[in-house]
């Protein structure tokens, strides 16, 4: 996660305007998000994609988010490892027998 976070913002860090600001960033994660969910539907869902509309891929959707989610995090500067961390922590614990487990 280190080596995403510093590749992007090594690829930010080129541009005079650098990170754009963490409101216009969510804007962003939101329009991304919304495009992921569009490829979802056309591919497991019941809307049909139309002839018109260009061929996207799920991956290339889930990269979209990923790396404004990337760019949001370095701007605010948070370890999004360390983030994953603190999420794995709570589910581990508060949610640890939330779920059913599989036998072994």
């Amino acid at each position: 996660m280190k080596d995403l976070q510093k590749e992007v913002d090594d690829y930010i860090g080129q541009f005079k305007e650098g990170y754009f600001s963490p409101l216009a960033m969510m804007a962003r994660i939101t329009e991304e998000v919304g495009e992921l969910a569009r490829e979802i539907n056309h591919s497991y869902g019941e809307k049909p994609k139309k002839t018109s509309e260009e061929e996207k891929k799920i991956e290339e959707e889930i990269g979209d988010v990923l790396f404004v989610l990337i760019c949001l995090a370095n701007s605010l500067q948070i370890d999004l490892e360390q983030a994953h961390n603190l999420v794995l922590e709570k589910f581990n614990t508060r949610d640890k027998d939330r779920w059913t487990r599989k036998e072994n």
